[in-house]
């Protein structure tokens, strides 16, 4: 959310009436900055769906997305669960890869090479199963060159708590942002679960907590069943659900938490185009993330930022005139 709606982005000129230039003419504005990374576009790939960024290098031209978002990385390297792990479901996913990754040490030997050499930014989420372990894996991060920013994945269970998923908890979110963002040298981004009772709640404990901005949402819990065999599809059970059938449900999300913070927001669920895109932009999102997409469709980010791009020529806008900018009717 920015505290700028409804003012007009330095250096633009409202055409005169009955004298307008053609729309091929105007040139928008799209680039955008969030805790003080400066993004050319207002899209990036989401954790866990994009590898550690070179997976898809001989696919895409990485160098015009606007960020990647890399796989979650902990403290120590982590296996993941066993198969099966990924299930498609009716417009969406079920995975429960277990947040397998190298380790935050291998991570600057092996990957981050090749991330810092790019045009994108490059955002390292996070995670821990107690609040040293997010601390000790930031520290570790801190001695690369290359990060501009850390996603923060609360929708871990706190091993010393029971077993209670930081993002559910107020407390444990404010305890945990608190103690990353005082370890970390780079801006603080907290991704929030939605599997709670009242996103808001989360988003402002994340605030005072001093996270720089919010992505959201993570994905729901869900489950799918083999009737023949009456397994479940998922060995871990249980799985996080993703994909467009989650869209309209995130979109709210952002719109409650938009009005409900002062910090920016980067949107994500199910977006697949940049009609979804501008939905998260237009209900409060500074940005988005792609996720689920990418396995089908791995160029759909860069679609998304020119569709983005094509809209705000067409309506003759700059991305700062879209973000929060939701009509809603006043009540008579």
């Amino acid at each position: 959310m920015t505290k700028d709606k409804g003012r007009r982005t330095p250096g633009y000129r409202q055409p005169a009436t009955g004298n307008r230039l053609p729309a091929t003419d105007f040139v928008p504005k799209i680039d955008i900055t969030i805790a003080g990374i400066h993004f050319e576009n207002p899209v990036l790939t989401a954790s866990g769906t994009f590898g550690y960024g070179q997976e898809f290098a001989h696919l895409i031209d990485l160098n015009k997305l606007g960020g990647i978002c890399v796989k979650g990385i902990s403290a120590e390297p982590m296996a993941g669960n066993a198969a099966p792990r990924i299930y498609e479901t009716d417009s969406g996913m079920l995975n429960a890869i277990g947040l397998q990754n190298v380790g935050a040490r291998k991570f600057l030997e092996e990957k981050l090479p090749f991330l810092r050499n790019l045009r994108c930014r490059c955002i390292v989420n996070v995670f821990g199963y107690s609040t040293e372990d997010y601390v000790r894996c930031i520290e570790t991060l801190n001695e690369g060159e290359g990060i501009d920013g850390y996603e923060l994945n609360i929708s871990c269970p706190n091993t010393r708590c029971g077993g209670m998923v930081y993002g559910n908890d107020p407390r444990l979110t404010e305890e945990v942002v608190a103690a990353s963002k005082r370890a970390a040298h780079h801006p603080l981004i907290v991704k929030l679960s939605p599997n709670v009772t009242d996103i808001t709640e989360l988003a402002r404990a994340a605030e005072g907590a001093g996270a720089d901005a919010l992505s959201l949402v993570n994905t729901f819990v869900g489950m799918a069943i083999d009737v023949e065999t009456r397994r479940p599809r998922i060995s871990n059970v249980t799985a996080g659900l993703s994909g467009p059938a989650i869209k309209p449900v995130a979109v709210r999300m952002v719109y409650q938490v938009a009005k409900a913070v002062k910090i920016p927001l980067i949107g994500i669920g199910g977006i697949a185009s940049a009609e979804d895109a501008l939905e998260f932009i237009i209900a409060g999102a500074s940005a988005v993330q792609v996720g689920t997409a990418n396995f089908y469709a791995p160029e759909t980010a860069l679609r998304v930022a020119e569709g983005i791009r094509d809209y705000c020529r067409r309506k003759r806008l700059h991305l700062a005139d879209l973000i929060g900018s939701l009509r809603v009717a006043s009540p008579e």
